[in-house]
C-alpha cells in the first residue's frame, strides 16, 4: 500500500508514529480532573432542584449528565493537552541531548 504525495508531504521523516499511551496512572489522574469538577459543579447547581429525590434517582440522574459531558467532551480535551505536553517535554529533552 503506497502513501500518497500529501501523506508524505504531512509526514516529510516517514510515516508518523502514534505517540504512547499514557500510564494507568495518568489516565485516572486525567479522568478524575474531567469527572470531580463536573460533579462538583453539576451538585451545586442542579442539587437544590433534586433536595427532595430519593438518592439514588439523584445519582442516576447526576450520572447521566455528567458522564457523557466527560467522555464526549472533556476527557478527550484533556488528552489532547496531555499529548502536547509530553510532545513538548519529549522535543525539549531531544534538543537537550543534541
Amino acid at each position: 500500500m503506497s502513501t500518497s504525495p500529501a501523506q508524505q508531504a504531512a509526514a516529510p521523516n516517514g510515516p508518523a508514529t502514534a505517540p504512547p499511551l499514557p500510564s494507568i496512572h495518568v489516565r485516572a489522574f486525567i479522568t478524575w480532573l474531567a469527572i470531580f469538577p463536573l460533579v462538583s459543579v453539576s451538585m451545586v447547581t442542579i442539587g437544590p432542584l433534586m433536595e427532595g429525590w430519593h438518592p439514588v434517582l439523584r445519582a442516576f440522574f447526576l450520572t447521566l449528565l455528567v458522564v457523557p459531558a466527560a467522555v464526549y467532551l472533556v476527557v478527550p480535551r484533556l488528552f489532547a493537552a496531555y499529548g502536547m505536553l509530553a510532545k513538548r517535554r519529549a522535543q525539549g529533552a531531544a534538543r537537550r541531548q543534541a
